[in-house]
């Protein structure tokens, strides 16, 4: 069976907040999103307004395996991605002293080994295809600590760490990779912060876009801080 050759983006954690933003923005820029998330009645609902160059995949970026398996279903039916938007994230927050082992694992799961594990599903395709970016969607916490949030700023430098690897591996290949560290941004996952947004997903989106597809290659393993006006 021949493989549809479209140019697409993977946005995880699609649903809503910034990964909704992400879909509409890139579908904007002419491309086809598949929008991944683990809840699937949810992403329907989401990608019900964009008709059919939208495909939605039920995934947990914390579990390697699905996200293989999902990877396999979109090269297969539509080849190699042209970008890859690591978005999907969870907070929990508590003081170290009393932080638990499930929200410290989940919050490294979801935040950190999520984009390992797609980005190593999607390379070998992409190397093929010999262009293409990874965009991961990093955070203000990437750069500063904050009191209750010890696990998930863990998991933000950590993103800024890896992206600079894998920056630094394709160098030379075609591809980029790329940070976006948003600052106060109004989405459910502020909430309870304390934080004022200071910025719409919109706004994050809109930068996505802009490292994904219009800045120049030279920018590869760049940390874009996007903290508001």
């Amino acid at each position: 069976m021949s493989v549809e050759c479209t140019k697409y983006a993977i946005v995880t954690g699609a649903n809503r907040g910034i990964g909704l933003a992400c879909t509409r923005a890139l579908l904007d820029a002419g491309l086809h999103v598949a929008m991944l998330g683990r809840d699937g009645y949810s992403l329907a609902d989401s990608s019900a307004e964009f008709g059919t160059r939208v495909r939605v995949v039920v995934c947990d970026v914390a579990n390697s395996s699905a996200v293989n398996a999902a990877a396999q279903v979109l090269v297969s039916a539509w080849g190699a991605p042209q970008v890859v938007v690591h978005n999907a994230g969870i907070v929990r927050r508590a003081p170290v002293d009393s932080l638990s082992d499930e929200a410290w694992d989940a919050s490294l799961a979801v935040n950190l080994s999520g984009p390992f594990y797609l980005t190593r599903a999607t390379m070998p395709p992409m190397r093929a295809a010999g262009s293409g970016r990874h965009v991961y969607i990093a955070s203000i916490s990437s750069t500063l600590g904050t009191p209750q949030l010890s696990a998930y700023c863990a998991a933000k430098w950590g993103v800024v760490g890896f992206m600079k690897s894998v920056a630094e591996e394709l160098r030379g290949s075609g591809l980029q990779a790329m940070a976006v560290l948003p600052g106060s941004v109004d989405t459910r996952m502020l909430e309870g912060s304390g934080f004022a947004p200071q910025m719409r997903p919109a706004d994050i989106a809109s930068t996505v876009v802009y490292a994904a597809l219009h800045a120049p290659a030279a920018m590869n393993g760049s940390a874009i801080e996007v903290f508001g006006p």
